[in-house]
């Protein structure tokens, strides 16, 4: 009676602990999930200076302006992290339109404004990608701890799911095997 009492203790233990484990794993994505999102509004509140600023010279690209201004709006309506993470793929993809789309414009690159603009949205870029690949980092961790055993069965006993990554669209992940063009 003793040794049964025990073996059920420990198992209580156990099962206690790997619910805490997936409960941290769980909120350290969204912590991380939190710094992409504060860099998104960053770079959100930066969109509307970068278009203005390109307006006046980019009269014949407004469908490119408006691709932006739509994929922003899609963004800041987005609640949850996955309706987050497809319109930041979306805002994305439009901002690469503009960047192709801005070598027309010799004397827009060389404006002052402009290269300032273009100078904060690379930083916040950058600091994009390393929040992205600490959430991906995140998000693998809880999916392995859902998928192993023993903590499979809690994580199916209190509706753990896997979580997608941040992965790149179609698009644009066809845009990084291009070869980038360089203009002298």
């Amino acid at each position: 009676m003793i040794i049964a009492l025990i073996i059920i203790v420990v198992f209580v233990i156990l099962a206690i602990g790997l619910y805490n484990k997936l409960v941290r794993m769980k909120n350290i994505r969204e912590n991380a999930f939190a710094d992409i999102d504060a860099q998104l509004k960053q770079r959100l509140d930066l969109i509307p200076q970068l278009v203005e600023s390109v307006k006046a010279y980019m009269k014949h690209e407004s469908t490119v302006l408006t691709e932006i201004t739509k994929a922003r709006t899609s963004s800041v309506q987005a609640s949850t992290i996955n309706e987050k993470v497809a319109a930041e793929n979306k805002l994305s993809g439009a901002l690469q339109g503009l960047r192709v789309a801005v070598e027309a414009y010799p004397d827009l690159k060389a404006n002052q404004n402009f290269l300032q603009l273009q100078e904060e949205i690379s930083d916040i870029e950058n600091k994009l990608a390393a929040a992205r690949r600490f959430f991906n980092s995140a998000t693998k961790e809880l999916n392995i701890a859902i998928e192993a055993f023993p903590s499979n069965i809690l994580a199916r006993i209190f509706g753990f799911q896997r979580e997608p990554m941040f992965e790149l669209s179609g698009d644009q992940r066809a845009k990084t095997e291009e070869t980038p063009r360089l203009n002298f």
